[in-house]
């Protein structure tokens, strides 16, 4: 089958968003229940992901079901979110490499 090259104008996956687990593994079971292979529920540490492959092939395409939570205040409170560069720990190894390839941003006063 035609595969493109990662980068710009690419599509590596699509999500969608469901409420709670109990959706997400409804989902789950229904996906299976067709002949797809979806994975196990991943820990984001801020949500909960399943993987599944367009049944196609042609694209490649894989979609990703992600429950609403349990969000960002697991690891920060709210009046500090956005003000330091938080990561889950499936990404804490790369903090450096992350860090230079991002932008450095400011966060707005409280007056603006």
């Amino acid at each position: 089958h035609p595969s493109g090259r990662m980068g710009r104008g690419m599509v590596h996956h699509v999500a969608f968003r469901t409420p709670d687990a109990a959706a997400q593994q409804a989902w789950q079971a229904a996906l299976r229940d067709r002949g797809l292979q979806v994975t196990d529920v991943k820990d984001r540490q801020y949500f909960r992901s399943i993987y599944v492959r367009d049944p196609d092939w042609t694209s490649g395409i894989l979609f990703e079901i992600a429950t609403d939570g349990p969000g960002f205040l697991v690891d920060e409170e709210a009046a500090d979110l956005g003000r330091s560069l938080t990561l889950p720990p499936h990404l804490e190894s790369r903090r450096d490499e992350l860090t230079t390839a991002l932008p450095t941003l400011s966060a707005p006063s409280s007056s603006e």
